[in-house]
């Protein structure tokens, strides 16, 4: 009898990039099986079938992926949170730290009513910055963050903690340790 796949069976694993040292774990092979893409999106919705989301946030760039599959699922709209300067409209921004300094993340200052609950999404959960950033600007609009959902944990770099040490739920399909 054939093992069923799981989400992790169809990430490949890149070492050393971007440094040394490192071990990427690349999604875009996941997005390429469409027996692997839609048991992700499956996966990453679940949970949330029936809860009151009224809209998803994916953050920049494979988020936008992820989120807004399970946005078209849910049949909600869709929030993109993007690095700063991608943005036509007015927005408000939230800077984070980087292992080598900070960026900034932005979205549209009129992208969500006061009292909207969210899905946060986006491919990976590292140290949790980046997905910390979106929270606090879904929450300058007044949202409510129903929980964030990510494809790939790796708890050894503290971001599941991190965003649960905030109250946010967090739903991950896969874990990869020691990266």
């Amino acid at each position: 009898m054939l093992k069923q796949q799981e989400v992790a069976d169809y990430i490949r694993a890149i070492p050393d990039f971007p440094h040394e040292g490192i071990m990427f774990r690349d999604v875009t092979t996941l997005f390429l099986d469409p027996r692997g893409f839609r048991l992700a999106i499956d996966q990453l919705l679940a949970p949330f079938v029936g809860m009151q989301i009224d809209k998803v946030a994916g953050l920049e760039a494979r988020g936008f992926i992820l989120g807004g599959a399970v946005a078209h699922q849910l049949s909600v709209g869709f929030v993109p949170i993007r690095k700063k300067g991608k943005l036509p409209g007015k927005t408000i921004e939230q800077d984070y730290e980087l292992e080598y300094g900070k960026a900034t993340v932005e979205i549209h200052d009129d992208c969500l009513e006061p009292g909207e609950n969210i899905l946060l999404v986006d491919d990976l959960l590292a140290t949790g910055g980046t997905a910390e950033a979106g929270i606090r600007l879904l929450e300058q609009l007044g949202a409510k963050i129903a929980a964030t959902a990510f494809v790939v944990d790796l708890p050894d770099l503290g971001g599941r903690k991190r965003l649960e040490d905030m109250g946010m739920p967090v739903h991950a399909l896969c874990a990869f340790d020691g990266d």
